[in-house]
């Protein structure tokens, strides 16, 4: 049935000369109910915590736990969160995992067109990491940002790059650089044993330096874990490694009051 009266016929003339001329009310436009329907992330739902990253004399090394949380409760104990970009960069996020999923595809595209073009040009880490603020900062601008504090590291034609952009579009580049709750507890320890020797600083040193840092998180961190992977770039490529734990004491924690089962 029609139900636009408009659309039914004018009335007999009598009818018109009785109660006045019909009115005519043009049809309303459709609202976009999918439209009313959209709403914007709010907070983060599935988050990482940490993420560590050192200069050494021959490339940049990145470390990040496995752990992706559920508000408190640690319930993805298997995900990778650093990420390979072409043949001469690593990401790695902090953050809603979600939107790092989707940083992953988006980078994945631009790959992929790059490849495709056949012009001789790859990617290298810099071009990376300004894409990425761009991309942060546009959607900030939205009022819908990507919930994601991001590392961006590697080695291209000799030169080692380590930068950082967050859901802001804030940025800054260091010799260390730490997100999450590492950036309070972690970024002194890397200051130290970092700072002033990225020259002379061998892949097992920074490994080294980034376990122990690792492991104090994981004491001091409640959104941390023992399983962690570490990546590493140099001018070879970028690699990660699988997934270790970590070896921890608590034998400590049993002359603590109120520790465990002790009541007294």
């Amino acid at each position: 049935m029609d139900h636009f009266p408009t659309n039914w016929g004018r009335p007999r003339s009598d009818v018109v000369d009785m109660y006045g001329t019909y009115p005519i009310t043009p049809r309303l436009p459709r609202k976009d109910a999918f439209a009313e329907g959209v709403q914007r992330t709010q907070q983060p739902i599935v988050t990482g915590t940490s993420v560590l990253a050192v200069k050494f004399k021959d490339g940049i090394m990145m470390a990040a736990d496995n752990l992706a949380s559920y508000g408190s409760l640690a319930r993805f104990k298997d995900v990778q969160r650093l990420h390979c970009v072409g043949n001469h960069t690593v990401i790695g996020a902090g953050g809603d995992m979600s939107d790092f999923q989707y940083i992953q595809s988006i980078l994945e595209e631009i790959m992929t067109d790059e490849f495709t073009a056949q012009d001789g040009h790859t990617l290298g880490p810099a071009e990376i990491h300004e894409y990425m603020s761009q991309v942060m900062y546009a959607r900030r601008s939205k009022l819908n940002p990507l919930w994601n504090s991001i590392i961006i590291g590697g080695v291209k034609d000799g030169k080692q790059f380590l930068s950082y952009v967050d859901l802001l579009g804030t940025t800054y580049s260091a010799s260390t650089i730490a997100t999450g709750y590492g950036a309070h507890i972690a970024q002194p320890l890397l200051r130290k044993a970092v700072e002033g020797r990225e020259h002379i600083l061998t892949a097992d040193d920074a490994r080294k330096i980034l376990e122990d840092s690792m492991r104090v998180l994981y004491y001091r961190d409640a959104r941390s874990l023992n399983k962690f992977s570490i990546a590493t770039v140099t001018a070879a490529g970028p690699s990660i490694s699988e997934s270790r734990q970590m070896d921890t004491e608590w034998a400590f924690a049993e002359g603590i009051r109120g520790y465990g089962a002790q009541t007294q």
